[in-house]
């Protein structure tokens, strides 16, 4: 912004921070933040606002936030890394020279990249990420997808031909909620973006509907349900197989209007044979007579969605789980349809009414090392440190991390730090000296969350409402636009100098010639040079944006549609534009081949034998299986350093059932280790029977205070990594995603 911005001001803006996006009003005076608050007026989110949001004041003055590049110029005698502050243009000279140096012995392949969660939610990233990777000319791309969601995008690849074609439940007009391994009162909701998840989850029940929760944990969620479901960690795929197999077994399909899209409904039947209530009561601990009333629930409920998120993708079927998730709306005529799961339309999605797609792929290279197929253009994150490790052609000498911190949120830490310790070079992009980025040799921070402008691309994909928000900066920022920071490093890749400006003209004009020659797009025969000439926005990314607003369902097409949506437009609506509620999308929405939806394009008969097999060796082993949690206070690893979200009560505790804490011998406040395959940690007990007996609980994204790192305040709360005990060989072999949830591990007396 200007310097003609007033000292005293009231702005408002969404949210970065998680996928609820809510509206944020913002009381600036003498040019800081003096409050941050709901907006009331907000169309999608009426002044929620979750305890993080208001602390976007707190972050953008943390005085560990880097706000100029830093150099590491070696280490102190006790193996800490030592660095400087430099100039912008010296840190991209010395990423220029690494850059050139690696490339030179080792060549593209010996460079990747990783991507943390906070990408998802910057617009820069969104817009100039395949500008950056493209430059960059490795395959060796790795993301916090295959430690989270990646079971959900292969899913619906198969299915619906396209990864991002994701079905969400439509929690505003359901009339029966099913939540698996999911907690939003906590989580603030996730693959279903819905500001104030509590009083939507609560307006199900005051309208009649009801919600049933299945975790292994009683959680905040599961305490606001009708129903409460203990299920085994890791099982979830058996229950749901039993479901579907009741469904078919007692004539209760109901395929409805879809009914003449699908294929593979024969063989189906067969494949759930062996999966009945009985049987699934062993494996689940789920009695078979709940089983049965749950399947009929959800067949004779007017509307269902049934949702599940990270407890059912990190395990070893979650691929399988999503699938059977979205085969149960299917059999029950719940699949897009008011009430059930439903395609949201986002305001940048691109439209091509007749484009026909062409099967989905996984499995185009392989990871080195341990030969795991690429999903979605990325491998899976487990196999980063070997990939760095393991000598040969192709091992990895040189690492970008951008707003990420797999040392802490990847599986076994220990082999990880050790990776990233072991590189010729690094660089970062992040805001913090973290447990990953005291590795590199430069950072380069990024502006704060005030300081750039924002808009949910991918967020607005999976929102239980479509709607379009813009939010202008807030603050000016000494530091170069993000967006300029990726330009630049992409022209370092290529070994050229150059402006910024090359690379966001390029991506506009890749964008407008496109859509000027694709049937059916809004500005379809246009000129694209007449096009180019009317983009708005004060940054490549915001030019991006007008461009893909402007040629989305919704946009004004560059004058054609002058009600339609613009980044202007945007900008004089400062609490956003509702664009309405979820429509029926089938089968233009499809993007296979056909246009139809093949239950069995993946390998779902091949996982479904497998999980049939796997069930005889979980049964009976006895050991205790460790889950994870999350709080409302925290966002994986990256906000422990805001004093007011981790004051209080220790929260890295492992929750352990009385029972089970009776018969190991351990008590409550004491401490424990807790052993794996591949690590041990000593953690602070907690006795509760929040937690089924058989499982223990341990929050991630803790393990602060290592040398170098520099974060004062997450290193006085530090807590212990619980990712020194998940197994990167333990993986979803269909999605690469790391099994984090079910983990089998010991527990003493420490």
């Amino acid at each position: 912004m200007t310097s003609t911005t007033p000292a005293d001001r009231t702005v408002f803006r969404t949210c970065p921070l998680c996928e609820a996006t809510c509206g944020l009003q913002i009381e600036i005076k003498d040019s800081a933040v003096k409050r941050i608050r709901g907006d009331q007026d907000d169309v999608f989110s009426k002044g929620f606002i979750c305890p993080k949001g208001s602390t976007l004041k707190q972050l953008y003055e943390d005085p560990d936030r880097l706000r100029k590049p830093v150099v590491r110029r070696g280490f102190d005698d006790n193996g800490a890394p030592i660095f400087e502050e430099v100039e912008w243009d010296e840190a991209f000279a010395v990423v220029g020279e690494k850059f050139a140096a690696v490339k030179a012995e080792h060549g593209n392949e010996a460079i990747g990249v990783y991507l943390g969660n906070p990408n998802a939610h910057n617009l820069a990233w969104n817009t100039h990420a395949r500008a950056f990777l493209q430059a960059i000319g490795s395959r060796s791309m790795f993301s916090a997808s295959t430690v989270d969601q990646m079971p959900r995008h292969v899913a619906s690849g198969y299915l619906y031909g396209n990864g991002m074609r994701m079905p969400v439940p439509d929690l505003d007009r359901t009339d029966l909620l099913v939540l698996l391994g999911t907690n939003p009162f906590v989580s603030n909701g996730s693959i279903c973006t819905a500001p104030d998840s509590p009083g939507r989850i609560q307006a199900v029940r005051d309208r009649g509907g009801k919600v049933v929760v299945i975790d292994p944990s009683r959680t905040r969620t599961a305490e606001a349900a009708d129903e409460h479901i203990a299920i085994r960690p890791g099982t979830d795929a058996v229950l749901l197989a039993a479901v579907v197999h009741r469904l078919i077994g007692t004539d209760q399909v109901s395929t409805g209007r879809v009914a003449a899209l699908v294929d593979g409904m024969n063989e189906l039947r067969d494949a759930v044979e062996p999966f009945s209530p009985e049987y699934a009561e062993v494996v689940t601990g789920i009695a078979a007579e709940t089983i049965e009333r749950l399947a009929d629930d959800i067949a004779t409920a007017p509307t269902a969605a049934v949702h599940g998120r990270i407890g059912t993708t990190t395990v070893e079927f979650g691929t399988l789980t999503t699938w059977l998730i979205d085969v149960i709306a299917i059999l029950t005529g719940n699949l897009d349809e008011p009430g059930g799961a439903m395609f949201p339309r986002s305001a940048i999605e691109r439209v091509r009414p007749e484009k026909q797609g062409r099967p989905y792929r996984t499995g185009r290279w392989l990871s080195r090392v341990n030969a795991n197929p690429e999903i979605q253009g990325e491998l899976p994150a487990a196999d980063l440190p070997v990939e760095i490790l393991e000598p040969g052609e192709g091992q990895l000498r040189m690492m970008f991390t951008v707003a990420g911190n797999p040392v802490l949120s990847c599986p076994d830490s220990e082999q990880m730090n050790e990776a990233f310790a072991s590189l010729d070079a690094m660089v970062s992009i992040d805001i913090y000296l973290n447990e990953t980025t005291r590795h590199a040799d430069v950072v380069l921070p990024p502006a704060s969350a005030l300081e750039k402008s924002h808009f949910d691309i991918a967020f607005s994909n999976l929102s239980v409402r479509n709607v379009a928000n813009y939010s202008a900066p807030v603050f000016g920022s000494e530091q170069p636009a993000e967006d300029d920071i990726i330009a630049r490093l992409a022209l370092l890749a290529m070994g050229m100098e150059g402006d910024a400006t090359l690379v966001h003209d390029q991506l506009v004009n890749q964008l407008l010639s496109a859509e000027v020659g694709a049937p059916g797009s809004p500005v379809e025969g246009r000129n694209v040079e007449d096009l180019i000439a009317m983009v708005d926005g004060d940054t490549g990314s915001d030019r991006m944006l007008d461009a893909m607003l402007r040629t989305g369902p919704h946009g004004d097409a560059f004058g054609a549609n002058p009600d339609g949506l613009s980044l202007q437009k945007l900008r004089d609506n400062p609490h956003g534009i509702d664009l309405g509620a979820l429509e029926l999308r089938l089968p233009d929405a499809l993007q296979t081949p056909e246009k139809r939806i093949d239950l069995f394009a993946g390998p779902f008969l091949e996982e479904l034998a497998r999980l049939e097999a796997r069930v005889v060796e979980w049964a009976g082993d006895g050991r205790l299986r460790l889950i994870g949690r999350r709080h409302l206070r925290s966002n994986n690893s990256w906000m422990h350093n805001v004093e007011v979200l981790v004051k209080g009560k220790a929260r890295c505790t492992l929750q352990i059932n009385p029972d089970d804490a009776a018969e190991l011998g351990v008590v409550d406040g004491g401490k424990a280790s807790v052993r794996s395959r591949v690590g041990e940690v000593t953690a602070e007990v907690e006795v509760t029977d929040i937690v089924m007996p058989g499982v223990v609980s341990l929050p991630h994204g803790w393990g602060h205070g290592q040398p170098g790192a520099q974060l004062e305040v997450a290193a006085r709360h530090a807590g212990v990594n619980s990712n020194v005990l998940t197994d990167p060989l333990a993986i979803d072999p269909v999605s690469g995603t790391s099994v984090l949830n079910g983990i089998p591990v010991e527990v003493a007396p420490a």
